[in-house]
């Protein structure tokens, strides 16, 4: 997916000198759903990516056949920052999608706040092992379907993961900046009725 984006990429915004909570949140999702996308469409400060050109030595390793036009890959994470307010800010951290990766995982959601998934609907079936392992480190997380075209519903999506109700569940653009910090404001309103701390969930 393009990385374009609604702002120009080279407005970025210094650190707040009165940020006093800095916190992690991780994003998750299958081989080319848009994670590093997301980052870089969203953060205040220039992401730091670790994207390779995918070569010939990935093929019969990574399925590139569902991802058409991919040439290049995360290999380690991507990096991002955006401001809550003027105390808290958040740390983004998008996860490698593909599987021979996937040991990078538990060394990312260590300390994490919480997790956005990233679904592509032409594969759903790819997000079945962010879910399992956001789970299984209790990890809190919000379920984002980033539309790469007409796809099933919403609650159709729902079904397919098996979400419980008390998951959030939401349409987004990865490319689009209002739309990825939509996600992030949706994850921070979920986290904050976890912990019974409404005035967490200003952004």
């Amino acid at each position: 997916m393009p990385s374009t984006t609604s702002e120009p990429t080279d407005v970025r915004a210094p650190l707040n000198a009165a940020a006093l909570d800095a916190l992690k949140i991780v994003i998750v999702g299958g081989f080319g759903v848009g994670k590093t996308t997301m980052v870089g469409s969203v953060s205040e400060i220039r992401p730091l990516s670790t994207e390779e050109v995918m070569t010939q030595a990935s093929v019969g390793i990574d399925d590139a056949s569902r991802v058409r036009g991919k040439t290049t890959t995360t290999v380690a994470f991507d990096f991002g920052r955006i401001t809550v307010n003027e105390d808290t800010v958040l740390y983004l951290f998008g996860a490698p999608g593909q599987e021979r990766f996937w040991f990078v995982w538990d060394q990312l959601f260590a300390g994490s706040l919480g997790a956005v998934v990233l679904v592509d609907t032409r594969r759903v079936e790819d997000s079945w092992y962010s879910i399992d392992r956001l789970e299984h480190h209790r990890t809190p997380f919000v379920v984002a379907v980033n539309r790469f075209s007409d796809g099933p519903s919403l609650d159709a999506v729902r079904d397919s993961l098996e979400l419980s109700p008390e998951v959030p569940l939401v349409e987004c653009d990865a490319r689009e900046r209002p739309s990825s910090k939509h996600v992030l404001i949706t994850l921070v309103k979920h986290l904050a009725r976890m912990t019974d701390d409404p005035g967490e969930s200003e952004l």
